[in-house]
């Protein structure tokens, strides 16, 4: 276990590999969506297929934080951490691989499973590692794994597939090398925890979610509503510009919403050392702007959408990175991780089912604005669920 306050280089070294844990548990995801028109025409995909392929990790993440929490008491986080870069690595690897979807979406089940058992062991290192900085390693981890989901999208197009003959299967593969350099890297330089005191080792017996207290289900819906408004604009963006006849914004939309969420949580990390002191504000300040933001996508029907969706990007990102500090700050010593696997497994749960819903209002109505009318409920949940959530005491800084 490291010092409760590290400084100089330990500290440095110790926010490399929080930033590069995060990276590794995003690039391979979003690796993807670039490579998609191949796949779908060597491997003929229908549409519904590729919309489960895309939504298939979130399915995991939700399935999976209870076992990721399991392992964290049996195994400790270091051990789960680097398992779960492992098998990230082998299974995005194997999707290269794969001779029919059936074989591609098992390899994404198996990577989808080695991210998630990483979800409740960050907010568990965190408070291991810098118990008086968490809020900061918290901002640089959320760093990375945007940055994650920055690069993979945006070097896919323009370096890797040039580089391998345009095949979707080697750039898959390619995408994998950096999640295996960094449980290497995680390995050799990473410090390993130090015996636990009694009553720390009384706390690690617990390992199932206290799904009895309201504080994991306002973690768990909160952060799931930050969720679903990310995955949402995502998702239906790129069709949503189709159904104006704008599809040449659906480049630029993609790129403002997730750049923006790059620029977010850059601009966090100076920032980091006041959060503690923010309680109730992030919420009140960025939830009624993703309110705006949703409404503001819902009512425009160009060059508008770019816009609103990097402020939406940008809100979501401030919020996603103060949920993610939560875990460590209010949950007992040794008690974080099934607090974490709590809140990951409501939170992707509606990540999957609210965007889905949002879908089937569009089906339904035809009306294609509808699918932001949930976006938009979410805001509003995402703010009065964070001035509840406000009111718990921090165990730590």
């Amino acid at each position: 276990m490291s010092d409760g306050d590290p400084s100089g280089a330990r500290l440095f070294k110790l926010l490399c590999l929080l930033w590069l844990t995060g990276v590794s548990m995003r690039v391979t995801i979003l690796a993807v969506p670039p490579v998609i028109p191949l796949i779908r025409a060597e491997l003929n995909l229908s549409e519904a297929q590729v919309g489960f392929l895309v939504s298939l990790p979130l399915l995991v993440f939700a399935l999976a934080a209870v076992p990721g929490s399991l392992l964290v008491h049996r195994y400790g986080t270091f051990r789960t951490l680097t398992g779960g870069m492992l098998i990230i690595a082998v299974a995005a690897a194997s999707r290269g691989g794969a001779m029919n979807v059936w074989m591609l979406f098992a390899a994404t089940v198996v990577m989808g499973f080695g991210v998630a058992i990483m979800q409740p062991a960050l907010p568990t290192l965190l408070h291991e590692w810098m118990p008086k900085r968490i809020a900061l390693g918290a901002a640089t981890s959320t760093n990375g794994l945007v940055m994650g989901g920055v690069l993979a999208p945006a070097l896919t197009a323009s370096l890797l597939l040039p580089m391998t003959g345009n095949s979707w299967r080697l750039d898959l593969v390619a995408w994998a090398a950096p999640v295996l350099a960094t449980a290497l890297v995680f390995m050799l330089l990473a410090p390993r925890p130090a015996m636990s005191a009694p009553a720390e080792l009384q706390a690690k017996r617990r390992w199932w979610p206290d799904w009895k207290n309201p504080l994991v289900w306002l973690l768990g819906l909160t952060f799931g509503a930050n969720n679903s408004m990310y995955f949402g604009a995502n998702a239906f963006v790129p069709d949503y510009l189709v159904s104006h006849g704008r599809a040449e914004l659906i480049g630029p939309a993609l790129v403002s919403l997730n750049g923006a969420q790059l620029l977010a949580t850059l601009l966090l990390l100076p920032l980091a050392a006041k959060q503690q002191r923010w309680r109730a504000l992030p919420y009140l300040i960025f939830g009624p702007i993703s309110f705006m933001s949703a409404i503001g996508l819902a009512l425009s029907n160009g060059v508008g959408i770019v816009v609103w969706a990097f402020i939406l990007g940008f809100s979501t990102a401030i919020t996603f990175a103060v949920m993610l500090a939560l875990p460590p700050m209010l949950s007992a010593p040794g008690d974080v991780h099934r607090t974490a696997a709590g809140m990951f497994t409501i939170s992707y749960s509606c990540a999957v089912i609210i965007p889905t819903l949002s879908g089937g209002l569009w089906d339904l109505t035809g009306i294609p604005w509808a699918v932001f009318v949930a976006l938009a409920f979410c805001a509003l949940a995402q703010t009065a669920l964070g001035v509840a959530l406000s009111r718990y005491h921090r165990t730590a800084g």
